[in-house]
Order: structure tokens, then sequence, then C-alpha cells
């Protein structure tokens, strides 16, 4: 009755959907097993894309040829460029996003994908065969046949929703828990651990007092996340900020003896940097207030998302607390914030390509692998489906290293170092950033997607152009004098120092009192080229940041391409490491149980010293 597949993915969160595209675009073809067809690419928490790193994620996903920066262009309300007081490897693009409107595009695109079909139901066993997944059994009792299975079961695999003391199945408001797949992958050899997440009240924008708040505008020339010709922003709704006082924390306080978090229902942990409204009182006792983001769910709904009020406390508590936010006096409430703990599989136990070690052609991608964040389980979507394609064509492994991209730093955090906590990505996460920033993916990581067959041909021609047009740039800048009478007066205007002789423009833009917005004006001096005659401003940003960062980002590449000499020197997957009695006893222990593939990964595990590196080293031949 049922046809074979290629590919099942199973879930049709963030990460289900890019894996799905992903492979479906490559020639795999893809069942999609959602449990409910309605929430496909359903935003669970805030409607918002990007952020801090995270938007470098985003930027990353699209240079690659994913959709997550495609989709949250159609269905942006606002956008911003978050740190663009600090340097460029800072700056960090977020977007307001249109909750329905997103996950309709999402559907749409993945109804135009011919290599992708739909099923729903719920997965509760998957089918493997000498070590081999091939295929799925679904609660229906029916049998679906594949040769890889992407797994991407978010919150849902036992999850159990806190209200106060209201305890009820469920990953999601008014969705049923998954049961059953945990117990399987366990008694295939898997581990398995608790996660906790929560989420805030929504409320009715119409009840709300905004003249008390301070209004958030988006940029007023507003950027986008794809390289692609996505529409353009012409208009945008604002955000608001209002804080907590002394008084919502007192009423707040009088339902922590019902709280789950206090009382020890919950046992899992959550995320450290996204922290309930009840933690951040306790934790941060000596603060008086807190701060509020007050942001509209879609162009033509009046719901609004209370960011920075997640709670898992009592229905009337969160009610009668908020009314004492500035603002928010006449409130109504259209559903209480909640907690949700539900399993995930420490992700030691996956290869670099989100591969299982245990299990040959099942990948784990999203929450199930211990992180946190839409942008975070897009991208191990997309590598999960990617390498599922690969793996059922039989062709090579593909993979990012952290020296390429935020992509690379995340994997390869989450399969050394595991995680105890929701994993969320930081800029500090990357050594290096510098050359990791958001406006040079497609220049990192196109050309990668192109030769795998994800990225199209428009996009890499457009790769191309604009790594022409940048080379060319830099070296007419390079090459390019200004006689002191024609620019003195300009540097003056700038608080710059007057030259004194005919004097390159390649030593001008790299004045520290020359911003990135008077680099566009320092071009005007070019020779007069009809190739000139409108140069981009995406490519005068790049031939700013190139010049002026010059020295920081060569030593930057030197530093990635000398530990790119350890990332190549890989070990077998079946070495031997009790041979090895120099090792220290929890070094052996951790090489044993990881398998890194690389040298490069055995240095970053923790408690993997410099010293058992060394004797590896000399076991190994080097």
């Amino acid at each position: 009755m049922f046809a074979s597949y290629d590919i099942i993915v199973v879930g049709a969160g963030h990460a289900g959907c890019e894996a799905a595209h992903a492979a479906g675009v490559m020639g795999s073809k893809v069942l999609l097993i959602t449990m409910n067809m309605q929430t496909i690419a359903q935003m669970s928490c805030n409607p918002a894309m990007g952020g801090v790193a995270k938007g470098q994620i985003v930027r990353e996903v699209d240079a690659l040829g994913g959709m997550s920066g495609i989709i949250s262009d159609k269905s942006m309300i606002q956008f911003r460029m978050l740190n663009r007081s600090k340097g460029p490897a800072m700056w960090s693009p977020r977007c307001q996003s249109d909750r329905m409107l997103f996950a309709n595009e999402w559907r749409m695109t993945l109804e135009q994908n011919k290599n992708v079909d739909f099923w729903q139901d719920t997965v509760n066993e998957i089918l493997v065969e000498n070590d081999q997944v091939t295929g799925v059994k679904t609660s229906m009792g029916i049998t679906f046949h594949a040769k890889a299975v992407v797994l991407t079961n978010g919150t849902f695999l036992n999850g159990r929703i806190f209200i106060g003391e209201k305890i009820f199945g469920g990953g999601r408001t008014a969705e049923k828990a998954a049961t059953g797949l945990t117990e399987q992958l366990i008694s295939l050899g898997f581990e398995s651990g608790r996660m906790k997440t929560g989420t805030p009240p929504r409320v009715d924008g119409r009840s709300l007092n905004y003249a008390a708040m301070e209004e958030q505008k988006g940029d007023e020339d507003p950027d986008k996340f794809s390289y692609m010709d996505t529409p353009a922003l012409t208009k945008q709704r604002s955000c608001w900020i209002t804080y907590t006082d002394q008084h919502v924390h007192d009423i707040l306080k009088t339902g922590f003896e019902k709280s789950p978090m206090f009382t020890g229902r919950i046992k899992g942990l959550g995320p450290r940097y996204c922290p309930s409204i009840e933690d951040k009182i306790n934790r941060f006792a000596d603060k008086d207030r807190h701060q509020i983001f007050v942001e509209p769910e879609g162009w033509d709904t009046v719901e609004v998302y209370v960011n920075g009020f997640s709670t898992s406390l009592p229905e009337d508590v969160q009610y009668e607390a908020l009314r004492k936010i500035a603002g928010f006096e006449q409130v109504k409430m259209f559903r209480p914030g909640y907690a949700v703990e539900y399993d995930f599989f420490p992700p030691t136990q996956l290869s670099n390509t989100l591969e299982t070690k245990l299990v040959h052609n099942l990948f784990f991608a999203g929450q199930i692998n211990g992180t946190t964040g839409y942008e975070e389980a897009a991208c191990q979507g997309l590598i999960a489906g990617i390498n599922a394609h690969q793996n059922v064509v039989e062709k090579d492994p593909f993979t990012i290293s952290r020296s390429e991209g935020y992509i690379g730093v995340l994997i390869d955090d989450l399969i050394t170092k595991g995680t105890e906590e929701p994993y969320r990505m930081f800029t500090s996460r990357a050594e290096y950033r510098t050359l990791l920033r958001q406006d040079n993916a497609d220049l990192r990581l196109t050309e990668k997607g192109y030769s795998i067959g994800l990225a199209s041909e428009e996009r890499y021609q457009k790769l191309q152009a604009k790594r022409a047009l940048v080379a060319s740039l830099i070296d007419d800048v390079k090459a390019t004098k200004v006689k002191p009478d024609e620019i003195n007066s300009w540097l003056t205007e700038k608080s710059s120092a007057a030259i004194r002789e005919k004097s390159p423009l390649y030593t001008l833009i790299k004045r520290p009192e020359i911003g990135f917005d008077d680099v566009a004006e320092l071009l005007k001096w070019l020779p007069e080229n009809q190739y000139y005659t409108e140069i981009p401003q995406k490519a005068v940003e790049q031939v700013a940041i190139e010049i002026k960062y010059e020295d920081y980002l060569n030593r930057e590449r030197l530093n990635a391409e000398k530990i790119t000499r350890w990332e190549g020197l890989e070990i077998n997957p079946a070495f031997d490491y009790d041979r090895i009695h120099a090792l220290s006893f929890e070094g052996r222990d951790k090489l044993k149980r990881l398998r890194p593939a690389t040298i490069g990964q055995a240095m970053r595990i923790s408690g993997v010293s410099p010293s058992d590196i060394s004797i590896l080293l000399v076991y190994l031949g080097r």
C-alpha cells in the first residue's frame, strides 16, 4: 500500500523542515511524518529569527541553500542588526516574524518540493536490521521503509507540561507527547536524559497601554537574511520594552511554593541563558527590575508575546503579576506560560555528520540533541538531511569545520563535549569569529552547498559576481592614490589628519576615524569606470571589513590553517586505546567512549590532556 522512501524525516519543526527540503532538493525521495499537518514549522516560542550568533547561523543555512533565511525574509515584520556599535564580528541580524505567515511559507515551500511526501501520524518505533535503520512504525500500526531516518522530535519525547501544580502530557500546549520511541532507543543501547524549556504567557495587544512603554522600532534601512533576491521590507511593526518591579516580584514569589521548578517536580535542566522569570528573581535577588520585550506575533493578529516572562507558575499568579507591569494594568491573557520537560539523547553518541554511532543511517537533529533555539535546530536539520542523502547515494559525508562556520562550531561542541543543559550558540563559542561573520557566509559556504547539489546555479553565480567585484574593488583601492587638494577638506570634516602627498585610498580606509559609512564616499575617488557606476552596499561593506581588519583576518586565517592540520589527521574508529598504557585513565575512558574521528576532535574532549594527545600522536606515527 505504502511506497518505500530514500529518507524518512520524523517531525516537522525547524530541523525537520530543513532536513526534508534539503534531501528532496538533492534528489532523495523523502517522507515527512508529523503529528499534526497544521503545525508544520510552528514557532513554538518567540516569533523571531536570528539574534547574536543565531543570525549568523541563519545566514549560513541560507548560504548553503537552506530555506530558513528565505522564509524569514518573506514573513518578517521587523528587522534589526544587533551590535552595530561593536566590531563586524559581532553584528547579528534579527527579525521579528509573523508566526502564521512563517509556518505557511514553510508549508508551501515543502509542498512545492516534488520529492517530499507527507504523512500525519506519530512514530513510536524505528526498524533496525543488523545495526542499520530500515524504516519506522507509527502509532496507527503502519510500517514505512526507508534507507535512512532523521529524528527531529523536538520537545515531544515523553513530554510533560507544567503549570503550577498541574502536570499533563504534551510536547506543546494542546498537543500530545510522543511515547515509545525513547524506550526503544534505550533498548538499542542509547543513553537518554531529560531537559526543560519554557514559554511565557500570550496576551491581547488591545488590552495593553503602549504609551507606558518604550518603543523599539526596526532599522531605518532594514536588511534581510538571504543572499537571494527576496522581497525588501517596506513597512515594519514596532516592538516595545517595559520592566518588572518589586511589586511584580513579590506577587511572583507567592507562587514559589507551587512552582514545579522549586519543588523538584521538574528534574531536567533548563536553558541557563533564557531563564524563567521566577528563576531570574530568585538568582538575581539584588536586581529590582527585569526587562520585558513586548513582541507582536504578526501583521494581522492582536496576540502578543511577552518575551522575558517565561514561567511555569500557577496561572492566577501569572495573571496577577502581569497586571502590575507598566502598560499591562488592564491586560487580558490568551494563555498562560508553561514549562515542558522532555527526553533528549546526549549528542556525544553522534558523528560529525549527525549520524548515530550505534545505528547506521539513523540521524538526530534539533532538540533531541540537547540544543535550544530555532536556528540551532534548523542548521542541524540541514546537515542531517544532507548527510542522509549522501549516505543513500553513497557519496562522501558533508561536514563544516569550526573555521568554516558557526554550524561547524555547534556540531563539534555537541559531539565532542556533549551538553548537560540546553545548548545555545554564542559568538564567544567560536575561536574564529572574526572570520565567521554574518556578511560573508556566502563567501565561506555557498561553493560547498553548490558542490553537493543543494545551492542553486543562480545562487552560485551571485556568489561569483560578488567575489569578483569585491576583489576588483580592493585591487583598485590599493592602486588608486589621491592628492591632498582633492581629499583634505573631506578628511578635515571627518576629524582625520590631512595628507601632505599623494596617498593610496587603501591607507585612508584603514584609519580608525574613518567609519564604515565613510568608505562608500572614499570609493568615489576611484577612476571613473562603468563597472563601478553603482557599487552595491554589500560590496562596499565587504571591502571596508577586508581592508580595515586585514591584519586580524590574516592572523586568524593562519591560526585556522594550523589547527586544520590536526583536523585532517584521522583516527581509525576501531583504534584500540587500551593498548596505550601511558594514556591517563580519564583520557583513555573518554577516547574509548566518544571515538573522535580526528586528532582535532580528540584535543577538544574534556578530560583528554595535552600529554594524552602527544602520546596518541606517537602511536599514530606522528
